[in-house]
């Protein structure tokens, strides 16, 4: 059945068909523990751009008590335990170099260990969204990333302000103990996935809006030039 998915190497939305996947066997094992049956299978999947073409492989455990007519030569969602990315290592967006290099390399790292450390994952892109809002708004002197955030408040809207405190306050997990040090707050893996989601939707929305933006204007302005100049006038005259 054809899904669409976004590549992790080139970034683009495609339609993904049977073609399109490879599927190794599937290997089933017995956790004595609880008798549950447990299914594995490696699947490729190729980008059908004709400019990528690169192969994603990734590896998907699922439950087989719970997944009865489940057809196992296709790629399994329905229950789906964990995966685990082998190449890329994760789903790393690829972002254009005009985004700072720190603010990628903190993504990236905080991306691949969202399933090894959580925390630390959590951690990683607190200290990625402070130096975004210090780069991108150019805020500087405030005593704390709180205040930060605060100082950018009247400039974004208000579901994205909260979601940025949030994000603050959960990255503040990993990077400061509990003042009780008999209570432990852990951060799921599917939470600081969240976290790097946000990360991304901010390098987007900031940085990758306003270079779109930028060079839209600017082929304005230059065909203005143009026909301006066509016409033997100043573009710039206030006629």
């Amino acid at each position: 059945m054809p899904f669409s998915r976004v590549c992790p190497f080139c970034n683009v939305l495609s339609t993904i068909t049977d073609s399109d996947i490879q599927s190794a066997s599937d290997f089933f094992y017995r956790d004595f523990a609880d008798g549950t049956i447990y299914g594995l299978q490696t699947h490729v999947i190729t980008c059908p751009s004709p400019e990528c073409n690169k192969a994603e492989v990734f590896v998907q455990k699922w439950d087989t008590n719970n997944s009865e007519n489940i057809h196992y030569t296709r790629i399994n969602f329905e229950c789906l335990i964990r995966r685990w990315e082998l190449e890329p290592e994760a789903n790393i967006k690829v972002f254009p170099n005009y985004v700072p290099e720190s603010i990628l390399q903190d993504y990236k790292e905080a991306k691949l260990i969202v399933n090894i450390s959580p925390k630390a994952s959590a951690t990683i892109s607190r200290r990625c969204l402070q130096t975004m809002i210090r780069d991108f708004w150019a805020i500087k002197g405030e005593k704390s990333l709180h205040h930060e955030i605060e100082a950018i408040k009247d400039k974004i809207d208000t579901n994205m302000y909260d979601a940025i405190m949030a994000l603050k306050s959960i990255g503040n997990i990993g990077a400061h103990p509990e003042k009780d040090i008999n209570i432990i707050v852990d951060v799921e893996p599917g939470e600081a996935e969240e976290l790097v989601w946000l990360i991304e939707t901010l390098i987007e929305d900031w940085y990758m809006v306003r270079h779109d933006r930028e060079n839209r204007i600017n082929k304005i302005k230059s065909i203005n030039t143009e026909k301006q100049l066509e016409r033997k006038i100043d573009p710039y005259s206030t006629n």
